[in-house]
Order: C-alpha cells, then sequence, then structure tokens
C-alpha cells in the first residue's frame, strides 16, 4: 500500500476510535489523540497505545502486556492482527470494556 493511501485509512481508523471512545464519557477513561497516536489512559495510572506505524504499514496497539500489529484488508475494509486474526475495533472493544468492566462497541 503506498503511504498516503495508508496514512488515510490509518487515520480515519484512528479518528472511529477517538470518537467512540470520546462518546463513552466514563470517568475512568481518558482518550487522547494526537497525530498518529491514540493514548487511552486509565484512573488506575493504566495506558493503552494505539498508533499508526507508517514504516510497517500497520496499526499498532499496546494494553496490558499484550501488542497487535494490525494490517489492512480492502475487501471489508478492516484492519486484522497478522500473528492472531484478531479485527482492529472487535480487540479495542474488548480490551476496553475488559478494563472498564463495561460492555463497549465501537461501531
Amino acid at each position: 500500500m503506498e503511504r498516503t493511501e495508508f496514512v488515510k485509512l490509518s487515520s480515519k481508523a484512528l479518528r472511529r476510535l477517538d470518537d467512540a471512545l470520546g462518546e463513552l464519557e466514563h470517568d475512568d477513561l481518558d482518550v487522547d489523540l494526537a497525530g498518529d497516536v491514540l493514548t487511552l489512559d486509565f484512573a488506575d495510572g493504566t495506558s493503552f497505545v494505539i498508533n499508526a506505524h507508517s514504516a510497517a504499514g500497520q496499526i499498532w496497539m499496546a494494553a496490558n502486556r499484550n501488542a497487535w500489529h494490525f494490517d489492512y484488508v480492502s475487501d471489508g475494509e478492516h484492519w486484522v492482527a497478522d500473528k492472531t486474526g484478531d479485527e482492529l475495533f472487535a480487540t479495542v472493544s474488548r480490551e476496553v470494556g475488559a478494563k472498564l468492566g463495561t460492555s463497549v462497541e465501537i461501531g
């Protein structure tokens, strides 16, 4: 994938996450999108980081001592982890929901 296309697609995904998580209005979660890095800070001091890694052409996520590298899959327009097959939005929903103790849906 060309770099300009990656930037466009990854920016769209990060904005989607930022919008959805920002709408949660949960006291235990602070969401901050700065450039190509989305940081999720929790009240207990834990942070999750999701960023666009343009050199690899992937979106990377670090959460709860785990890491995922998501590749863009054009037939369905979603991001899938190369090693686990996990989908980006479902993974963020699951991990954030587990951390907050509530159901989180990112549409």
